[in-house]
């Protein structure tokens, strides 16, 4: 009789266990998406190394042509790394360029 009792509980128990789990599981799977990030078109990418002034490494320059931005990075072999030399925003510059030059 005691044995039957202390079962009842076990199974009583995991059955509101299963019942607390599957609630959770109910609210984490229909609440809504988190859109953190900014939205951003999937870049077109092409890369070109290039002599730089000022540097006895040549520049590797990479363009995203569809979010018309460029990024240059060049090695330092000291660091044993790729070193930031500088970023454009070409959709400024045809801005610029369209409205009469600089």
């Amino acid at each position: 009789m005691e044995t039957d009792r202390a079962d009842r509980r076990r199974i009583a128990g995991l059955l509101a266990l299963n019942g607390l789990l599957l609630a959770a599981l109910g609210v984490v799977s229909f609440a809504p998406a988190v859109d953190a990030q900014q939205r951003r078109s999937r870049g077109a990418y092409t890369m070109v190394s290039a002599q730089t002034q000022g540097f006895t490494e040549d520049a590797i320059y990479v363009i995203d042509a569809t979010n018309q931005e460029l990024l240059a990075v060049r090695y330092d072999r000291s660091a044993r790394g790729l070193r930031f030399v500088g970023f454009r925003d070409l959709r400024f510059d045809v801005r610029q360029a369209t409205q009469g030059g600089r």
